[in-house]
């Protein structure tokens, strides 16, 4: 049996609001060939609606969509559970008040927007606007403050500047670093790079960062629910079913359609580091582009030089900085982490590329196999302290691996 075969010419669509395959499809097979059995991912993602030895008190999520590409072909799309089961509070909705997940929800992509983020830069690094290299403050005056001097564009995107995860919302450049903190020596994960990164991006383009998403990515790629703010361009018949709900719990109350990012909603939703908002379809579509080194559809939005820098590992031999999760890796490329057995699971290798959000999304790319899964998940609803998503992640790679 050929790799090729196990994934390549097999398309399942299936909708599991309560767990149950409601439609499946697949193209003829030629002799070696057999189809990706969709049963085991739609089982693991159906498990986790419930508590788990994992998450023993809470669900991990109210619902979730998985969908996998490999050869640059759908291999799959899975959709289990609920965009919307609870209000404010939290409390759970009856039962004819509950939106069910589609494999087209759209989902508050939080961290995932920082991949975005470093294509756009990246796009200005190669016009010859940005070098990677130079100090941030040749190009923002107002990046200020003690040893930011030595913090270079390319250390924004390996979180290798030494600046804090959070940012100031008042004075994003003025975020002073940690303290104790070199720029350069070590990786400690900073949504406050991401942020500066945006910021040289518009100040590069002289577009807002929304508008240059647009004029740079979704417009060229045609990925028409991809954005930041959806309730201002998108209908509200889909605002009502598909949009995938995040906190109950929150001061805002309950968040759909609105960015959960405390610092991005206080910045008006367009930031750096969160507040893109897309479908699981959408989302693979950007790891195809960078499995494929730039182009997807025809349409090259990076060359594949730059694309294969920023798929390599920035930071070896240097030490990771999280005392919370002392056992990830420092590896990064530039917008993009590496080597994460702990939600990338069996499918981890030093090659193996994606990213996670705090929402509960995720992005895996695997390039030796041609695969790309988009894992979103609505496990900030109702609450984000209900559950940890990693489990879950790595599961489902483990359940892509067995097949590939």
């Amino acid at each position: 049996m050929t790799r090729r075969g196990v994934l390549g010419l097999a398309t399942a669509s299936v909708l599991a609001g309560c767990g149950t395959p409601t439609s499946a499809r697949s193209r003829t097979l030629v002799a070696d060939e057999s189809p990706f059995d969709p049963a085991p991912l739609t089982a693991v993602l159906t498990e986790y609606l419930r508590p788990t030895k994992a998450n023993p008190r809470h669900p991990t999520y109210a619902g979730a969509v998985a969908v996998v590409l490999q050869d640059g072909k759908v291999a799959a799309k899975v959709a289990v559970g609920h965009a919307l089961r609870y209000t404010a509070g939290p409390k759970e909705l009856p039962a004819a008040q509950r939106v069910g997940m589609r494999t087209d929800s759209i989902f508050d992509l939080a961290s995932l927007t920082k991949v975005y983020t470093a294509i756009l830069l990246l796009q200005q690094v190669e016009k010859g606007r940005i070098d990677l290299d130079a100090p941030v403050v040749r190009y923002l005056p107002g990046f200020t403050g003690k040893g930011k001097s030595g913090i270079t564009v390319r250390m924004l995107l390996t979180h290798t500047s030494g600046l804090p995860v959070g940012a100031n919302p008042k004075n994003v450049l003025g975020t002073p670093m940690v303290a104790g903190a070199v720029p350069g020596k070590a990786f400690r994960y900073s949504s406050t790079g991401l942020m500066v990164a945006a910021e040289l991006v518009e100040k590069a383009t002289g577009k807002t960062l929304d508008a240059a998403l647009k004029a740079g990515i979704t417009g060229p790629l045609g990925l028409a629910t991809t954005g930041f703010t959806p309730l201002k361009w998108l209908s509200k018949a889909d605002q009502a079913k598909r949009l995938a709900a995040t906190d109950a719990r929150s001061s805002r109350g309950l968040l759909r359609g609105v960015v959960h990012d405390d610092v991005a909603a206080k910045l008006g939703g367009v930031i750096g580091s969160a507040g893109i908002f897309g479908t699981a379809h959408e989302v693979a579509v950007i790891g195809q582009l960078l499995l494929n080194g730039g182009v997807h559809n025809g349409k090259r939005l990076l060359a594949a030089a730059t694309v294969a820098e920023m798929l390599r590992n920035q930071n070896k031999g240097l030490p990771a900085i999280d005392p919370d999760r002392p056992e990830r890796p420092s590896d990064h490329g530039l917008g993009v982490t590496l080597r994460q057995p702990w939600f990338m699971g069996k499918l981890s290798s030093p090659a193996t590329f994606g990213h996670t959000g705090f929402t509960g999304t995720s992005l895996l790319v695997h390039p030796g196999h041609q695969l790309v899964l988009a894992l979103l998940t609505n496990r900030a609803h109702p609450n984000w302290s209900w559950a940890d998503p990693d489990p879950l992640r790595a599961e489902v790679a483990n359940v892509l691996a067995a097949q590939v």
